[in-house]
């Protein structure tokens, strides 16, 4: 019953979220300041997925050694970026070396 609440109020406070943003339109400003905060919506919501899921993949704690794959292939994912900027050069080397780190190094 109270997970049928729960989703419940969370659906109307997005339905009625969106819809103010939408019915308002062109009428509803924003400031310099929050346009510019928004932008960094995305990168905050990304870091806050990831990190989590590479440090402590199995949901406990955090696990900072070689057994982890998914923190080796974030690590040379963060260095091909650092050193290439592309973005599909990246995402590849990431998922290669992880799934490699998996197959060959944990076997």
């Amino acid at each position: 019953m109270s997970w049928t609440i729960t989703l419940l109020g969370m659906a109307i406070v997005t339905y009625f979220t969106k819809a103010a943003i939408l019915l308002l339109g062109e009428r509803l400003t924003l400031s310099s300041g929050v346009r510019q905060a928004l932008g960094f919506v995305p990168v905050c919501v990304l870091t806050a997925i990831i990190v989590p899921m590479t440090l402590a993949p199995h949901g406990g704690d955090i696990e900072l050694d070689w057994h982890n794959p998914q923190l080796v292939g974030a690590l040379a994912a963060l260095a091909v970026s650092a050193i290439s900027r592309h973005l599909l050069l990246t995402i590849g080397v990431g998922l290669a070396v992880f799934f490699s780190w998996q197959m060959f190094v944990l076997g």
